[in-house]
């Protein structure tokens, strides 16, 4: 349930902050959004790979489709990659790493924080 909220709240918070912050406040927003579920290391970052990747996936394919711009297609020319689908695709994939280190970066640091008992038979 952790996962799936993480993801859900990961996608809004990418939605909303970054066409007004940079890439990188918004990863340590998902940072922080991961401490506070603390949901464990593979969870968080999946739920931020996944919520980051799959929105910058949308909304590269979405701003392709209603502005019929030929720009992606010569960018990925230009770069060598053929088409801008792979262009698109690769904004994709650089989304989920992303959005998953963050994920996983606020779960280690809730780790951090957190007291460990000093007995060390914890009996």
């Amino acid at each position: 349930m952790r996962f799936i909220f993480l993801t859900v709240l990961t996608a809004l918070l990418v939605v909303f902050l970054n066409p007004v912050a940079p890439f990188w406040a918004v990863m340590i927003g998902i940072g922080l959004i991961s401490a506070l579920l603390y949901p464990n290391g593979i969870g968080g970052f999946m739920g931020g790979g996944l919520g980051m990747g799959l929105t910058w996936l949308g909304q590269s394919i979405y701003l392709g489709i209603v502005t019929s711009s030929p720009l992606p297609d010569r960018m990925g020319e230009l770069m060598g990659m053929g088409t801008g689908m792979t262009l698109i695709g690769i904004t994709g994939v650089l989304g989920f790493f992303l959005g998953g280190f963050s994920g996983w970066t606020g779960v280690l640091f809730r780790k951090v924080l957190q007291k460990e008992p000093k007995n060390i038979y914890r009996g």
